[in-house]
């Protein structure tokens, strides 16, 4: 599946479109929850939190 069908089925309640997406960008979100050498879970559960709501809110035209 390319980008665009995986987000489209993410937004349509797929779970495992989501999950790859989530997958793809994990790393990611982990490596800018580092403050200061040290890993804060509680941003990175806030950028999770915030995945979510991209993919909910982001427009394909």
């Amino acid at each position: 599946m390319t980008f665009i069908e995986l987000l489209l089925a993410a937004k349509e309640g797929s779970a495992s479109a989501f999950e790859i997406l989530f997958d793809r960008y994990k790393n990611l979100l982990r490596k800018y929850s580092v403050i200061n050498g040290v890993f804060d879970d509680d941003l990175y559960q806030e950028q999770c939190m915030i995945f979510v709501h991209c993919i909910e809110i982001f427009e394909v035209k």
